[in-house]
This record gives structure tokens, C-alpha cells and sequence, in this order.
């Protein structure tokens, strides 16, 4: 019997390559090793204000966008959050078991509220909510990179707290961290990396992005001073990235990489990251139209609602009955 993995498809922001290196590559692989739910966060979004229109399209494009690129929407749980009513039901039993000190200490709520005269609610308790996301379903591993560990240590102290106290409801989950995936940079500055949310639009590269504008943002990118195509993240960040984008959708190595472009001017490598990247997300974007004109998402969503509500239900009717809510 495979383990379950659960992992959340954010959707603020349109996506880049680096969440398609970084994130997307990673759940194609994921999901023949492990039970996967694949859940789309919308409740988390609003802890921040969001157009209603515009979170609606891009809830159902955000699934749209991993079925063109590979994930299976049969292989996987795939469902909208705030369609399964048991995320907030458990998210409140699990807030009247943890401590505002410890709510208080997560780094995220810090640094999103820092500067800010009005906070909501929401953003101080949503990591509770995030425990809910994953306990519900019994996941065993969550991929869990350096800016969310903390919230998978929240949830398993909370597990834990609550099993000691109530018997043993919760499957205390452990902190998987992802297979190496290549870390896609800004284009702008490559010591950060390429973001869905950047403030300059030129510094991301997104899988949308039609052919013209692919070529006139890698053409701008930022390379380094002196000469030579050569890997270096400490003196040539700007052409380490570049190589780094060339070879993930060239199916080269780095080495492989560096030997190609042996000679070459900076031009050489940035129309060359071009070519090769107009030529996949051509067809990643002929991929996501068919996909959108379809009627897969919402076979997909439907199917997946279902599914983990199913699980969710029962696992929500444990804890409720543990701590005393409702008729026995």
C-alpha cells in the first residue's frame, strides 16, 4: 500500500518555469511512488485581499496547467479546498487546541504583517488551517521546503498534542524534502530566485508567456562581466541561471551544457534558452488550451471532491466525537 503525499497548488500568481523545474516536475514523479492529494489552497489566498473573478480563473487554470504538464488527474486527488467543508470544520477544533505563543512565534505571519497597521485574523491562524489541510487525509509526507517547514513542525506537534489527549486520531505526518529539482533564478537579480509574485514582470519567465515575449525578457536577462559560458554561481550568477534554464529544457546536464556553449558569446546563450524554451512552451500552451476547452477540469475537480471528502468526512467525525461536538 503506497503512502499518501499531500501537497497544495497555490493560487496567487500566474506560474513560472521555476515553479515548473521546482514544484510541477516533482508531483509528475510523485505521483506513481506515492497516494497523492493535490489540493488547490484557495481559503489560505484570502488571507490577503484577492479580486473574486480573478482567484475563480485562476483556481480552475492552476489545475489546468499541471493536467497540460503531466499530472495525472486520475492518479491523483485533485480538489478545491473551500469545496470540502471539513478543512474549516477541523481547522477550528484545532484552533481550541493550540497556543497563541506558538501562533505567535511561526516566521511567515512576521513577515507578512511586518509594517502593516490592520492585520486580519486569518493571517495569524491560517497555519492551524494547514494543519486541517493535511491531517485530514492521513498524509504520511508533505514536501516541505525551507520557507514551510515550520508549518509541517506545527502540524505534527498538534497531531501529537491531540492524540495524546483524545487516542489516537491523527497520522502524524513527517516533512519530505522534495528530489533535487533545478532552482530556476530572476532573470533581474539571479541571487533570488524567479518568483510568480515579482514585482517586475521582466524577471519571470511564465508558462503562458507568448513566444515574443519569452525572447525579449531572456534577451534582457542579466548576465555577468568578463567572458566565457561557463557554471559558476558565486562570480557568473546571470549565466549560471541562464545555463541552468537551458539545460532543464534541453534534457542536458550542466557539464553537457557548459561544453555546448564552449566558445560562445552571452548573445549565443540567451537566443539559444530562447529557442529552447518557445519550443516547450508552445506545446505546453497548445496542451493547456485543449485541456482548458475540454471539460477535464471540472471531471477532474468533481471526481477529486468527492473522493476526499470522503476521506476527510471521516476523518473530521473522529475528532469531532473525540472532543465531544454533536449527538453520539
Amino acid at each position: 500500500m503506497k503512502k499518501r503525499l499531500l501537497t497544495g497548488l497555490q493560487p496567487s500568481g500566474e506560474l513560472t518555469i521555476g515553479n515548473y523545474c521546482g514544484g510541477i516536475k516533482q508531483v509528475v514523479n510523485y505521483q506513481d511512488e506515492y497516494e497523492t492529494f493535490l489540493f488547490v489552497p484557495d481559503m489560505h489566498s484570502i488571507t490577503v485581499p484577492q479580486d473574486p473573478e480573478t482567484l475563480h480563473r485562476r483556481v480552475r487554470e492552476i489545475v489546468g496547467m499541471y493536467l497540460a504538464c503531466g499530472v495525472s488527474g486520475t492518479k491523483n486527488h485533485i480538489y478545491i479546498q473551500s469545496e470540502i467543508p471539513e478543512h474549516a470544520n477541523l481547522s477550528w477544533i484545532l484552533e481550541c487546541n493550540a497556543y497563541m505563543g506558538e501562533m505567535s512565534r511561526m516566521t511567515q505571519f512576521k513577515a507578512k504583517s511586518e509594517g502593516k497597521k490592520e492585520i486580519g485574523c486569518g493571517l495569524f491562524t491560517y497555519p492551524i488551517l494547514m494543519t486541517a489541510d493535511i491531517l485530514l487525509y492521513n498524509a504520511d509526507v508533505v514536501p516541505t521546503g525551507a520557507d514551510q517547514k515550520q508549518h509541517v513542525e506545527l502540524a505534527r506537534n498538534l497531531a501529537q498534542r491531540f492524540n495524546k489527549k483524545y487516542g489516537e486520531i491523527f497520522v502524524v505526518p513527517e516533512p519530505l524534502i522534495p528530489k533535487l529539482g533545478a532552482k530556476i533564478r530572476d532573470l533581474l537579480d539571479p541571487t533570488k530566485k524567479m518568483s510568480k509574485s515579482a514585482e517586475n514582470p521582466k524577471a519571470s519567465i511564465f508558462l503562458n508567456d507568448p513566444e515574443k515575449v519569452v525572447r525579449k525578457k531572456i534577451m534582457g536577462a542579466v548576465t555577468d562581466s568578463g567572458e566565457g559560458v561557463v557554471y559558476d554561481e558565486e562570480n557568473k550568477p546571470g549565466v549560471s541561471n541562464l545555463l541552468t534554464i537551458y539545460a532543464s529544457f534541453s534534457n542536458k546536464t550542466i557539464p553537457e551544457a557548459e561544453k555546448h556553449f564552449e566558445g560562445a558569446r552571452y548573445g549565443d546563450l540567451k537566443k539559444e534558452v530562447a529557442e529552447v524554451l518557445v519550443e516547450f512552451l508552445t506545446g505546453l500552451q497548445d496542451r493547456f488550451a485543449q485541456v482548458m476547452s475540454s471539460g477535464i477540469v471540472d471531471e477532474t475537480l468533481d471526481r477529486g471532491r468527492d473522493e476526499a471528502r470522503a476521506i476527510a468526512s471521516v476523518t473530521y467525525d473522529k475528532a469531532r466525537r473525540a472532543v465531544g461536538l454533536g449527538r453520539v
